[in-house]
C-alpha cells in the first residue's frame, strides 16, 4: 500500500533537488514508517524506502513499515547504509542535523565517504506540522482521556493531600484507561508554588485557600494530549477571582479569535494584549502555546517571535497565564486543532473557576 507521508517527503527532496534523506530521529523514522521500535533509521531516495533495524526488531519492523525494505544492518549501521547509497549510485545525503551528535556525525563522515552530507534541517517536521484526519482522531482520544482524568482526579483534591499524590493517582487512571504514559511529567503546584509555570508535583501538601493548578496529558496511541486547570481549595480571596478571570478572559478571547492565516505571533496576541491591558503582562512570561502531536511540544508557537502562519490541520495549545510570585497563579488550556472554518476544540474540561471544600 503506498505511503502518503513518503509521498510527500519525496516531493520536499524533488523541490529541493536532492537524492536522499536518512532518518535517524526515533520519532520522525515512527511517523514515516510506524516502527515503533528503539532503534533503526529510515532511508529514502526517489524510488526506495528503506528500514535499517537490527536483529531483535527484524519480525517487528516487518509488522509495522508497511510499504518499507527492512535491511537488518550489521554491527555498524553507517557501514550498511554505505553499502546502500553505493548500490544506488547516490552521491549526495540529507541528514538529520538536529538530530545527530557531533561525534556521530564524524563517524557517519567517515563512514560514507566519498557520499557528501547535507544539513537536512526539519525537513520532516515541515510534514508533522499539519496533521491527517487520522493523527486528529488519536489526538481527539488522547484529550478525551485527558477530560476524564479531570473529571476523576477532582475528588482528590483536598487539605493535607500531597500534590504528588494527585499526579499519581493522575498518571495511574490515564494508565489504566489506555494511555501508554503521560505526555511528560505532570505538573500539580498548590500555594504560591502554583507561581511556577513548570512546578512538577512535589511532597507539598495542599492547603486551604490556595490555588492548585494541574497541567497533564495522556500519551496515546504515539500521540499526545495537553490541558491545565486551576481550582481553588477553600474560599477564593478576592486576588484569586480577579487573576483566574483576568486568565479565562484572555483564553475565550483568543479560541473565538483564533484562526488561520494569524502568524504565531497575531494568535500569541490574542491573549497577551489582554493580560497587559490589566496590568498583569509582566506576570505572563510564555508564549500563548505550542504545537502539538508525536511530541508534546512541536511546530508552530504562539509566541512573540514566531512568524509561521497557520494553516488547517495544525494543532496547538492555547494556554494563556498569570503567575503571582508568593501568591499563586493561573494557567487555563484547552488543545485545538485549525480547521478551514476557524478550529476545534480538542479539550472541554469545564473552566468556570472551580471551588473545592
Amino acid at each position: 500500500m503506498p505511503n502518503s507521508r513518503v509521498a510527500k517527503l519525496r516531493s520536499l527532496l524533488k523541490e529541493r533537488n536532492e537524492q536522499a534523506l536518512l532518518v535517524t530521529n526515533a520519532v520522525n523514522r515512527r511517523y514515516l514508517s510506524g516502527f515503533t521500535g528503539t532503534s533503526g533509521a529510515v532511508l529514502v531516495t526517489e524510488d526506495k524506502a528503506v528500514l535499517l533495524t537490527d536483529f531483535r526488531y527484524r519480525i517487528q519492523a516487518g509488522q509495522q513499515a508497511a510499504g518499507f525494505e527492512i535491511v537488518e544492518h550489521g554491527p555498524d549501521v553507517n557501514e550498511s547504509v554505505a553499502e546502500l547509497l553505493r548500490q544506488w549510485g547516490v552521491s549526495r545525503l540529507l541528514f538529520e542535523d538536529r538530530d545527530v551528535t557531533f561525534a556521530a556525525y564524524a563517524a557517519m563522515k567517515e563512514k560514507l565517504r566519498p557520499v557528501e552530507l547535507v544539513a537536512a534541517g526539519a525537513i520532516v517536521e515541515r510534514l508533522r506540522i499539519v496533521k491527517d484526519e487520522q493523527e486528529i482522531a488519536v489526538m481527539q482520544e488522547a484529550a478525551d482521556l485527558a477530560d476524564r482524568a479531570f473529571a476523576h482526579i477532582l475528588p482528590f483534591i483536598k487539605p493535607g493531600v500531597t500534590e504528588a499524590s494527585i499526579a499519581l493517582e493522575l498518571e495511574y487512571f490515564m494508565r489504566k484507561e489506555g494511555a501508554t504514559s503521560s505526555s511528560f511529567d505532570t505538573i500539580v503546584a498548590s500555594g504560591e508554588r502554583s507561581a511556577l509555570p513548570h512546578g512538577v508535583a512535589g511532597e507539598r501538601k495542599i492547603g486551604s485557600g490556595e490555588f492548585v493548578t494541574l497541567d497533564f496529558g495522556a500519551y496515546y496511541k504515539g500521540y499526545c494530549s495537553d490541558i491545565t486547570r486551576t481550582v481553588v481549595v477553600g474560599r477564593p480571596s478576592p486576588k484569586h477571582k480577579e487573576i483566574y478571570d483576568i486568565v479565562l478572559e484572555a483564553q475565550l478571547y483568543a479560541l473565538e479569535h483564533l484562526r488561520p492565516g494569524l502568524t504565531g505571533k497575531e494568535g500569541d496576541a490574542l491573549t497577551r494584549d489582554i493580560i497587559t491591558r490589566y496590568g498583569y503582562g509582566d506576570h505572563f512570561g510564555h508564549g500563548t502555546g505550542h504545537g502539538l502531536g508525536m511530541e508534546i511540544h512541536e511546530a508552530p508557537r504562539l509566541s512573540r517571535t514566531d512568524d509561521t502562519v497557520l494553516t488547517p490541520g495544525m494543532v496547538v495549545t492555547v494556554e494563556p497565564g498569570i503567575y503571582l510570585p508568593g501568591f499563586g497563579g493561573v494557567r487555563i488550556e484547552d488543545d485545538i486543532v485549525l480547521t478551514d472554518a476557524g478550529i476545534k476544540i480538542l479539550t472541554h474540561s469545564p473552566k468556570e473557576l472551580i471551588v473545592l471544600d
